[in-house]
């Protein structure tokens, strides 16, 4: 299933029922029996002047979710890229339309030219008041007799709505649209191109190729090109919109995702025109965002508009639609200095020969176990568990001498340190969070069992893992709660091989890359961090300190 929908012809009326579901209420559509699909507002009365475009479907959320206050009055709905009958029109008109008339919002192809036309005329052939306006802002096709209506649309709706709701006359809003409309230039490119629900797909565009100056029915453009990267294609675009624009002139832009590229993508291209010769003019930015789409084309479209001091108040309005992005003032936003968080704290080395002993004999059991413990890790993993104890051991032995054993917690805060940057994977991050919770705990007590307990508890918290997951906390929790009740480390190092050992016995795991395996592959062996655990607290038990 390449297209979520249930019959082909019910597609588009399908959407539209989503649409005012999804609305709270603010809109509503032509009943089940009209074959017009006409999208309205549910709060209209015929006030003022109605502002209402269409055209084929397949433009979401053009042009059914720009029915708002503040934008478009009502919205005629065609099917996927194909006009809406002379009739939809008409109904729409006459659903909207009262004394003080309406305006057609058209863009300028020909079936929407000549369909919105035949309804104009009939529609004032019923004694309403109706203009309309023919949007042509597709730079690529600019030297056409037909140039192409797409994304700069927008400008005209958003101008429209707006001095429809302060109460402009019909002959004031033709007039203001009309101006701006002359001065409309869009181009847009896109790596691939779309589908139509329903039909196959056409592949014209090789997979390093973009096309320049597409349509947004998934037209051919005029040119195919190769860019070596987001700015290089920028920059082209740019290029090509430069002779349209007025030396001296500020501009706003609509920067408009035609609805396949990821906001990823999307703000990568945007990074790359605020970089571009281009930036400079522009002093309000609508997106980037998807409103005038063409299905799931991977691509976008930049609009253009020379700005005067009406127009920036006609085109920062707030309206009542989610689908419209607000007209943002671009402003040249200086980084900030990013906090230091990376620096060490520096300990002072100390001397206590008790506690260094205990951090020697870790060090030689980590070495010495490391091709063990690697083979054993080969079974059920990558075979570098050893590696990865024996490489932080070797860190810490390397700083042996600047370490801080007369002081608990600045040593559990610098073996945390140490245990970050040595030990690769998820053991490092787990250990430097053992050890640095036991730094805070060790501050508030000298009790070094605690510490070490209340380490293992955010070792838990933050891994997931807890007794039973065939995880090293199944050697390391008995231990330490062997510690905590005074046992001693002979007890301990025999919790810790139970518990190790146990672990060959568990065919689920549940943490760890063990859980990625099926039982047999981990029956009868032990998992690795368990048994290295297991170890390192035989190796303390045969040397008491």
């Amino acid at each position: 299933m390449h297209t979520f929908f249930n019959r082909k012809e019910d597609i588009v009326s399908e959407a539209i029922d989503g649409l005012v579901a999804a609305s709270g209420g603010r809109l509503v559509r032509f009943s089940a029996d009209s074959s017009a699909k006409v999208v309205l507002r549910a709060d209209w009365q015929k006030s003022g002047v109605a502002i209402i475009s269409g055209g084929g479907s397949g433009h979401e959320p053009s042009h059914a979710g720009l029915v708002a206050d503040g934008l478009l009055t009502a919205a005629v709905c065609g099917e996927v890229f194909a006009s809406p009958s002379v009739d939809a029109i008409l109904a729409g008109i006459v659903a909207v339309t009262g004394e003080a008339g309406c305006l057609l919002v058209v863009k300028n192809y020909t079936g929407d030219r000549l369909n919105f036309g035949l309804a104009a005329e009939k529609a004032k052939g019923l004694g309403l008041k109706v203009q309309m306006v023919i949007v042509a802002d597709d730079l690529a096709t600019s030297q056409s007799r037909q140039p192409r209506g797409i994304a700069g649309t927008l400008f005209i709706h958003k101008i429209a709505g707006h001095l429809a709701r302060a109460g402009a006359s019909l002959e004031d809003i033709s007039a203001a649209v009309e101006q701006a409309n002359r001065g409309i230039v869009t181009i847009g490119a896109a790596r691939d191109t779309c589908t139509v629900p329903g039909n196959p797909k056409l592949d014209r565009i090789g997979p390093d190729e973009v096309e320049i100056g597409l349509g947004i029915h998934g037209e051919a453009g005029v040119e195919i090109a190769a860019p070596a990267s987001s700015r290089a294609l920028i920059d082209d675009l740019v290029s090509r919109l430069a002779p349209r624009l007025k030396p001296d002139a500020e501009y706003a832009a609509i920067f408009n995702n035609l609805g396949g590229l990821s906001n990823l993508e999307c703000l990568v291209l945007f990074a790359d025109l605020m970089k571009s010769a281009l930036r400079p003019k522009i002093r309000y930015i609508a997106g980037p965002d998807a409103v005038m789409t063409a299905l799931e084309m991977p691509g976008f479209s930049i609009s253009l508009l020379e700005l005067t001091p009406e127009r920036e108040i006609l085109l920062t309005s707030p309206t009542a639609s989610s689908h419209f992005p607000q007209f943002e003032r671009l402003r040249d936003v200086q980084p900030i200095a990013a906090p230091v968080v990376e620096a060490n704290e520096v300990f002072a080395a100390s001397r206590d020969d008790r506690v260094r002993a205990v951090v020697e004999t870790i060090i030689a059991a980590c070495i010495s176990m490391e091709g063990a413990i690697n083979a054993l890790d080969a079974k059920v993993g990558d075979g570098d568990t050893g590696s990865t104890f024996a490489g932080a051991a070797r860190m810490v032995q390397a700083a042996i001498d600047t370490l801080p054993f007369a002081d608990g917690s600045a040593l559990f805060a610098a073996l945390s340190d140490l245990k970050r940057k040595a030990m690769g994977g998820s053991s490092g991050v787990l250990f430097a969070i053992m050890m640095a919770r036991s730094a805070d705990a060790c501050r508030h007590s000298q009790d070094w069992v605690s510490a070490l307990a209340e380490g293992l508890d955010a070792m838990q918290q933050y891994g997931g893992a807890k007794l039973g997951d065939r995880t090293m906390i199944d050697a390391l929790s008995p231990a330490l709660a062997a510690l905590g009740r005074g046992e001693g480390m002979a007890p301990a190092a025999a919790a810790a091989r139970l518990g190790a050992d146990a672990t060959a016995n568990m065919t689920r795991a549940n943490a760890g890359r063990s859980s990625y395996l099926d039982a047999r592959s981990l029956e009868g062996i032990a998992d690795p961090g368990a048994e290295a655990i297991a170890r390192i607290f035989e190796a303390l038990a045969a040397h008491p300190r």
